[in-house]
């Protein structure tokens, strides 16, 4: 249940990540799931473990006992809180285990079911046990990050069919910071010709400010295996004009070229510093 990562997440600060479910049924297009071996029928198979949480009290009992305290983020491949979670409360008994031991969680999001365990997530900010190094920087034992990749409704739905409308992820962001909880925006991924013009990350970054957004991530879109097929796919029966300039850009490869990704990375950080917007946690 509990991964350990080699290194620090560079960017989420997470040393361990725990997925409540296999499969999700937001089904977003974009997700890199799609390409990787975990990618077949995303949408519709899903798997739980039964013991899951004996197995998850093993496991943190034992890093705790070491003082192995980092934070854990709540989920890398899957949403926590979909649908099926209502019925489960899979990812609510993690999270009373987690709390059970002491450890600081990230929430990444796009549901509104994540405000059912608010009551839990307030007594971890207030106990967790932060690693060392990060106790001068990090005043938080419980984030709570929203991934958007668009404001556009039309784009959304297509893009992410199973998933809240933007609209809907921003209100519940907006209610978690009212209830004083660390909240961050993930711009992740920024969707090319669709969602990347300057005044669309404009947008963005002042919607994440005006909703009282801690920090903001940006990140570009990663296509790869069958999941660059489907992508495709999606571009031809919605945005076939699109779909010569994705192949331009992207090629044989995963990644836009370093070019584009400069170029975004630098107008983001023009952009947050106009709106006094932090990127990343600390």
């Amino acid at each position: 249940m509990l991964n350990k990562h080699k290194k620090r997440d560079d960017w989420f600060l997470d040393d361990y990540t725990i997925n409540p479910y296999q499969g999700c049924e937001f089904n977003c297009v974009y997700c890199y799931i799609h390409g990787s071996k975990y990618g077949e029928r995303i949408g519709t198979r899903f798997a739980v473990k039964e013991n899951a949480l004996t197995v998850l009290s093993r496991q943190l009992k034992n890093r705790a006992r070491r003082g192995e305290y980092g934070i854990i983020a709540i989920s890398s491949s899957t949403e926590p809180y979909m649908p099926v979670e209502k019925e489960l409360k899979l990812t609510r008994g993690i999270l009373k285990t987690v709390l059970r031991y002491r450890f600081p969680v990230e929430i990444i999001t796009k549901s509104s079911l994540v405000l059912r365990d608010l009551d839990v997530l307030e007594e971890i900010d207030k106990v967790a046990i932060l690693p060392e190094d990060l106790q001068g920087k990090l005043r938080h034992g419980a984030i709570i990050s929203f991934s958007l990749s668009t404001l556009d409704e039309e784009i959304a739905r297509i893009f992410e069919p199973g998933a809240p409308s933007p609209v809907e992820r921003l209100r519940v962001m907006k209610k978690c910071k009212d209830n004083n909880f660390f909240v961050g925006l993930n711009f992740i991924p920024v969707l090319p010709f669709l969602s990347d013009e300057r005044e669309q990350l404009e947008e963005m970054i002042k919607t994440a400010k005006d909703v009282g957004a801690d920090y903001v991530f940006v990140g570009v879109l990663t296509l790869f295996g069958t999941g660059k097929e489907l992508y495709y796919k999606v571009l031809e029966k919605h945005f076939p004009e699109l779909v010569p300039k994705y192949k331009k850009l992207f090629r044989a490869f995963s990644y836009p070229p370093r070019e584009y990704q400069a170029k975004l990375e630098a107008t983001i950080k023009e952009i947050c510093k106009k709106y006094g917007m932090k990127i990343g946690i600390v």
